[in-house]
């Protein structure tokens, strides 16, 4: 995953207040205003205690729960600076609990372990309840929507609806699957996931055009959608758990296979932060331990950060701090334009949590 998208808030000055909070708003809770309402104050309390300016806690009481037009469950990621906001994103799902720091680095991993595995897809529901006939008088009704899976739960993707009489399907179904592959072509998609009445979407997948024909899954169900929420949501959420996006995925075999041969791969904290630190991390791969208790010391640029204190003085950086090194970590790949793989620790375990893809091999290492 490329996190260019954390670019404008690292190119602003900290501290930051990083705040995440559950606003969701469905019918498990009577009154989610006055819930939202409860947590954020919890969180302002945690906020001050660290010694967050006023201003800045004010810019987060400002935004917080302002997402009123996302239904469902949700949350917000939510970083200010000197009073100002940083950063909203909203988080397609609530987060595990309630968290607020403040400090020098913002707290940005948990937003970018939700925004795995980043998949460009596309959603198809074809609507129909008539006679499988072309001469029947009802009519086929055709929802679709381009996106990246999980945001577009919460940031709904590009929409596409069509309504065509039955007598004119097998005609209208061509004309469509090349509307739908000029969407597909726009966002690189991986996968084309169809569902509705089994004789429409299968004269519609049938005249897809070739290449869209060869990326598509049909999933059985009404596949009905909350408004406001992602086109066909239960089942997306069923076909994409446990996948990985293929650039991520080729970026994983690549390191696994120079792992194998003693190529470009390095494993644990330390060899990470060194890599970082010379701008020589490709990728990092990361097992993700939200509860990690380990810290690395950073100074005011991105590629500053060692285990200890000791060795960032010795490199004459004198304004030090001790931050999260999920934090540290992040604003390093940022920094020097690495990508971050998140992989479950089922899928592998890395020394540490960590590894790390080399953009070329240590000299030295092949001696």
């Amino acid at each position: 995953m490329r996190l260019s998208f954390l670019e404008p808030l690292y190119k602003q000055p900290g501290p930051f207040a990083s705040v995440y909070l559950d606003t969701s708003r469905d019918a498990a809770v009577d009154d989610p205003d006055a819930a939202i309402e409860l947590r954020w104050r919890h969180l302002r309390d945690a906020l001050m205690a660290e010694g967050a300016d006023r201003d800045s806690v004010t810019a987060v009481a400002d935004t917080a729960g302002s997402d009123t037009d996302v239904p469902g469950t949700h949350g917000q990621a939510v970083f200010t600076a000197h009073g100002r906001l940083a950063l909203l994103d909203e988080l397609p799902s609530p987060p595990t609990r309630d968290t607020a720091h403040f400090g020098t680095l913002p707290d940005t991993m948990p937003l970018i372990v939700q925004h795995t595995p980043g998949i460009p897809y596309l959603a198809v529901h074809v609507h129909y309840s008539g006679r499988h006939s072309t001469d029947a008088t009802d009519t086929v009704r055709i929802d679709a929507e381009a996106g990246t899976w999980p945001l577009t739960k919460v940031t709904p993707g590009h929409r596409v609806h069509e309504e065509i009489p039955a007598t004119d399907w097998l005609n209208a179904a061509g004309e469509i699957g090349r509307e739908l592959e000029g969407h597909a072509r726009r966002i690189d998609v991986e996968a084309v996931v169809v569902a509705g009445d089994v004789w429409a979407r299968g004269i519609l997948v049938r005249r897809l055009p070739a290449p869209l024909r060869g990326q598509v899954t049909t999933v059985e169900g009404a596949g009905e959608s909350m408004p406001g929420r992602a086109l066909l949501e239960q089942r997306l959420e069923s076909f994409f758990s446990g996948r990985m996006a293929a650039h991520d995925r080729a970026l994983l075999d690549t390191f696994l296979a120079q792992r194998a041969r003693d190529g470009a791969t390095a494993e644990g904290l330390s060899a990470a932060v060194s890599a970082l630190q010379r701008g020589r991390a490709k990728a990092l791969f990361l097992n993700d331990h939200p509860e990690s208790t380990l810290h690395l010391w950073v100074g005011p640029k991105p590629g500053q950060l060692a285990l200890t204190e000791q060795e960032l003085r010795s490199y004459g950086i004198q304004d030090v701090r001790e931050e999260r090194a999920d934090a540290a970590l992040a604003r390093a790949l940022v920094g020097t334009r690495a990508e971050l793989v998140v992989v479950p620790e089922q899928q592998l375990r890395l020394s540490e949590g960590v590894g790390v893809l080399l953009r070329y091999a240590d000299p030295a290492s092949r001696a």
